[in-house]
Order: structure tokens, then sequence, then C-alpha cells
């Protein structure tokens, strides 16, 4: 009798049959020891489309919507269908006695198997590999304490229904909104409201009016100050107010009359998961975030220096003391350094050992094995050292500054000056602030500079004022990191106070999903990448503006994404969830048909050669050199594309008391020149228009 081990990967099957002593090799699994290893190719089983359920849907009409199937069924995927009969055919098999589940560790992981398992009808029972890191010494621990399948169907559920929610939302309001508007248009449950996120940026960018104002800094020989009102505004808004200031300081006495020395302390930063990481590396080196997931994905599985990525914590558990010790005391080359000045401060600190914030797994740390020696590109590297240096610099100490401030009144004018002395660089000695290009960045890095010594009362001669004409800044373009921040804490922005609190770690999409679903929306067209900034485009605006907008709000779909973060912990709210997502499908449906008036604009087939339009048949009464065909809510000539506009609208009539027009009616039209019905006649004009006149 043999164990059957399912890995989501052949690469991670190789590295697991290694450990537990299967090497040979055979068609599509390795045996030996005892144990038969195989493995998915990511996803091999799918939910059916809507027409494989029933053959009506395969044509798309809005009086066939909704689609609300009663049970979700599931289709093996075509192009891997050879694999997945392997594992079927494994599964059945009479000599293979217990199954062990080795997919990734995650949501998505257990779905994986799951819908194999279920597909292939295989009933026996299986445990659940459940690893952190693809070490060699991970994996032997993981196989010493596997853990009964039960524990992990609470995931499973939570799996099972987000897929059937994006299915129903995303089958549903695609085809309602595009037979409506005569447009392809995706709509999501997560990628909606993410887009809507983005077309807000920029319907403020857009709407954004400058105001002109203006500034006054005063000289004081050691040190600067601007100008503020008695309310603490900097901004003067008209000239000559300026210039008027400006002009009653220079050359008179100054007196400080407040001085203002303050120690604060900031205490390193917590230890990445997916999201920061992914934020990181994209303010640092404009990666965006599927590049840093496939990167940390890649330094996981085929490098093993790093623990799982797809994580949404960032601590550890306290019985990892004695391994961070151990990671942090093999750091070599460039990092041994800083590796044994971290060392020296390591203890069951909070902010990183804190077993009530872990989450499936723990923080993205180095495995502990060496890195110089691993063949890694130069991103790679960028990635594997920021993750190494995080582990590093939480046991650094805190970092101690005194912020000054200097308060100088001269003439009744109050000048504000403010900086800064560094009293301990502790852990900013590893994460140094970036290079000052803004001129924010800049007023910022003046507020870094140290003051002189000065004393309440002291007179300061104001050598010279000047005044600076500047203008309000509309807000920044959304870039990769500034969007996943807003899908992380999309709860934290909801009014009602009540509800904030509840969600305020409820976020769009997971940290394994958000990378994705950004570049799904660039890829239907919604958004596209100008340099680093994420920009909606006209049809992702449009979109926005055609939907309701409980299908846009962060804050429905992040009740949603609650509600399966609960029931991924074992909440009983299935039967819940389910009934909410089909009434909003449903809801959706009606909303689509009574949906604005929105024009999208006709989009050029992608890629290849153009698909044919299939025509009538029917010469183009205008071009001449186009047919008439038809779509769901007119007929037109297939030269639309080189500018031909002849349009006939299916509804044309009907507000004159005529019929609405078909396929039959227009063959009939177009032979005849002149229909007569029971309600009135149907004309064809000379210029391809229709005209109805009502039956006396």
């Amino acid at each position: 009798m043999h164990t059957l081990v399912i890995a989501e990967k052949p690469s991670v099957a190789r590295d697991i049959a290694k450990v537990i002593g299967a090497s040979k090799r055979e068609d599509s699994c390795i045996t030996g020891n005892g144990y038969v290893v195989s493995w998915a190719v990511g996803h091999l089983v799918t939910l059916k489309e809507p027409d494989e359920i029933d053959p009506k849907y395969k044509k798309w009409r809005a009086e066939d919507l909704p689609i609300l199937p009663e049970h979700m069924e599931t289709k093996v995927i075509p192009k891997t269908r050879a694999q997945y009969n392997v594992l079927k055919k494994l599964m059945n098999d009479p000599e293979v006695s217990e199954i062990i589940c080795a997919t990734d560790s995650g949501r998505e992981g257990e779905l994986i198997f799951r819908y194999i398992y279920h597909q292939a009808g295989c009933k026996k029972p299986f445990r659940r590999l459940w690893i952190s890191s693809m070490t060699e010494e991970a994996i032997k621990a993981g196989f010493d304490s596997l853990r009964p399948s039960s524990e992990y169907d609470a995931l499973y559920n939570s799996a099972k229904c987000r897929a059937d929610a994006d299915w129903l939302i995303g089958m549903n309001a695609t085809r309602a909104y595009t037979l409506h508007y005569d447009a392809l248009l995706s709509i999501g449950r997560v990628q909606t409201p993410t887009l809507s996120m983005l077309v807000k940026r920029r319907k403020e960018i857009d709407s954004f009016v400058p105001t002109t104002f203006y500034t006054v800094r005063a000289d004081f020989g050691d040190y600067e100050g601007i100008y503020q009102n008695a309310e603490g505004e900097k901004q003067i808004g008209k000239r000559e107010d300026a210039d008027r200031i400006a002009e009653e300081v220079k050359g008179k006495l100054g007196r400080v009359s407040e001085v203002t020395r303050e120690k604060k302390t900031e205490k390193p930063p917590l230890l990445y998961d997916l999201t920061s990481l992914q934020r990181d590396a994209n303010s640092r080196f404009g990666f965006s975030a599927s590049k840093t997931l496939q990167i940390a994905q890649d330094l996981y599985e085929k490098h093993k220096l790093l623990t799982y990525p797809r994580t949404d914590s960032r601590f550890l558990s306290h019985d990892m003391l004695e391994k961070v010790k151990q990671t942090l005391s093999g750091y070599d080359g460039a990092l041994k350094e800083i590796g044994q000045k971290a060392l020296g401060n390591v203890w069951l600190n909070k902010r990183v050992f804190d077993d009530e914030k872990l989450t499936d797994h723990h923080a993205i740390i180095p495995t502990g094995k060496s890195a110089e020696r691993a063949n890694l590109s130069a991103d790679e590297r960028k990635v594997y050292e920021m993750v190494a240096t995080r582990l590093a610099a939480v046991f650094y100490p805190n970092y101690e500054y005194e912020s000054q401030k200097i308060l100088t009144l001269c003439e009744s004018h109050r000048f504000l000056s403010q900086g800064k002395h560094v009293l301990q660089l502790g852990w900013r000695e590893l994460n140094p602030a970036p290079a000052k290009k803004s001129k924010k960045d800049k007023d910022a890095a003046e507020n870094e500079t140290e003051l002189p010594e000065v004393k309440e009362g002291e007179e300061r001669l104001c050598k010279d004022a000047q005044v600076k004409e500047d203008s309000t800044k509309p807000p920044k373009e959304h870039n990769d990191a500034s969007l996943l921040a807003e899908m992380e804490h999309a709860g934290r922005k909801i009014e009602d106070e009540n509800l904030r609190e509840q969600m305020k770690d409820c976020g769009l999409g997971t940290p394994a999903t958000r990378a994705g679903i950004i570049e799904r929306l660039i890829k239907v067209g919604y958004v596209v990448r100008d340099k680093k900034n994420l920009v909606a485009t006209e049809k992702g605006v449009k979109l926005i503006d055609a939907v309701p907008a409980e299908i846009a709000s962060p804050e429905i779909t992040g009740r949603w994404e609650q509600i399966l973060s609960e029931i991924a912990k074992g909440a009983d709210r299935e039967e819940e969830f389910r009934q909410g997502i089909k009434n909003m499908a449903a809801q959706l449906v009606k909303d689509a048909n009574a949906g604005p008036t929105v024009e999208f604009a006709r989009e050029p087939v992608r890629g290849g050669k153009r698909k044919k339009i299939p025509s009538l048949g029917i010469p183009c009464p205008i071009c001449q050199k186009g047919e008439i065909a038809e779509n769901s809510k007119s007929f037109y000539c297939t030269r639309f594309r080189e500018g031909c506009k002849f349009t006939i609208w299916k509804n044309g009539l009907t507000r004159f008391g005529g019929p609405e027009m078909n396929e039959k009616l227009i063959r009939l039209v177009f032979e005849k020149k002149e229909v007569r019905g029971s309600t009135g006649t149907i004309r064809l004009n000379a210029d391809g228009s229709l005209s109805f006149a009502k039956r006396q």
C-alpha cells in the first residue's frame, strides 16, 4: 500500500519527494519509500461556464438573467486534462491507502486540492501538509506533524464561497451590462470597487482647480522662519499682503518668544507581510505588485531563501525565537554585519513574537539558507535583501530624536522654525530616508535640519525676508504602493463610526489576490500604467458611472471579505453569504436594465486578425461597400471601423407606436422598401433611415 502526496507544482513535488525518500521518476509522478508523489499544475478543475450548465446560455440574452445555479458545478480544465487524469487514477488506485494534500498552505491551495479531490470522486481519507518554508528541515517537520483534513474544512468553505461569489457576480453583471451598453464590460466583486478607487482619484485630479498662494520666509542669521498667522496658517492669499509683511520685518529686530525641544521615539517597523513587501518594493524599486509577488514566490519555491510569501501576518510565533537567532547568525556577505548586530538584541518582543496576531502563516522572513551561493538575479537579490534587512531591523534600537521648534516674533508677525536633532539613529541606520525630490519632500528635509541653541527673549535681526509664490497641488495619481494600501485598509474610510471600527482591518481581496486584480484592470482596458502611476481610462470612468454604488463600493465588498474571513475561522455564515451574493447578482441585473445613459466607444479586436462580423447579406445603403450586421440593440454596417455611420436602432420606432425591429422585418423593409402592418407602415428612406406612419 502507498501514500499519495499531491503538490501544487512539479518543482514543489520534486523537493518533497527528495525529503521523504521517493527517488524513482515515473510518468507524472515520483515513487519510493512507500510514497507516490505527484502534482497539479495550478488549477486543474474550475467552475463550469454558464453554457456548460445549460446550452441556452451560449447566446447572451437579457431575459435569461440572472443565472443562479442551485449547485455550482465544476469541470476539468481541457488544457491540463492529462495531468488531472493522472491524479484521478492515482487517487482511486486500490494500492493507495491514504492521501496527503501538499498544495500551497493557503486558501487558494486548499481550493485547488479539494476541487480535484471531489471531481475525481475520491472518498479516501487525507491529511494536510502545512508548512511555511520549502527548506528540507521545514518539510521534514511538516511530515512529522501532518494534520487532519477536518482542520481545514472551514478554510475550504471560505475558498469555495469566494469562488462561487466571484462567478455569480462576474457572470451576471458582466452579461447584463455588456448587453445593455453593447460593449464588452467586465465586472467583478473585488475588481470593480478597486477600479472605483482609481476613478475617484482621477476625477479629483481632473476637477482640481489650483489656487495661488504666497509664503514669507525670514532669515534670522543661523536659522530661518516661515510666516504663520495666529491660527497657524502659512499660506497668504494675496501678493500685496505677503509683500507688506516682508517689507515690515526686513532689517528689524525680532524676539524669540518660544523654544520647544521634545524627545521623540520611533520603534522599528513590523516584519513584512506580502502587501507591505509589495508596497516597499514599489516605492523603492518601482516594482509592480505582481512582479514582487512573482519574485517572492521564486525566492520561496525555487531558491528556498524566504518563507511562504502569500501571508497577511506581520508576526512570528514565540517558539520561533531560536530559529530567528540561527537565521541572523547565518547571514553572510554584505548582510553579515547587520545580522550580528541584531543578534545581540533578540528577545521575545511582542512587536515581533505574538501568537495572538498570527494568521494561517507567520510573517515573511529568510529561511536561514545562504544567499551568497544562490544564483539570484539582480531583482531577486533586491527583494531578498529587503526581507533580510527587515528581520534585522526589528531587533535594532529605537530611532530617537529631539524635535525642535522656535517661534520668533518680529513686528508682531510670527515666524516658525522647525528642526530635528538625532539622538540615536537605531534602526534608521538600515532604512535611510529616500532622496528628497518634490517641493513637499524638500520642505520636510528642512524640518530635519538641526536648529541652533537659542533662548526665549533673545533678540534676532531679520537680515532678509523673501516672498515666494506657489500654488496648491492636486492629489497624486495612485501607484501600486498607494493602491495596495487603500485595498488593504478599505474599511478605514467608512463614515459610520461603529461600522468603521468593526471593519478597520477589513480590506479588498487578500494579499495573494490583490496583484492579480490590478493586472486584470489593466488587461481589460480600465486602467493604464503611466510610468509608475496607475490611471483610470475613459472606459474605466464610464463603467463606474454606469454601475450602481453597491458593486463599486469598497465598504460593501469589505463586508463580504469580512464574512469570508469569519467563515475561514469556523463561523457558520455560509448560507447567509451565499444568499446575500445571489441577491446582489439579481439586483445588478435589474440595475443594468435601468442603467444611466453612458456611451462606450467601439473597441478594435485585440491581437491577431480581426474576427469577421457575421452579416445579413444586405448591402449597406450608405457606403455601399459593407453589409448590414446585427447586435443586441441595433442593425449596423460591417464597415463601422472604417467610419460608416449606418445604424438602425431596434427600438427606434417604438416611441412612434411602431414595432421593435428584428431580422425578419429588416429583410422585408430592404426588399420591399415599404411594409404595411396592423399598426401602420414602415418605410425605408433614401438616407438609410426608417420612418413609421400610424394606421389611420
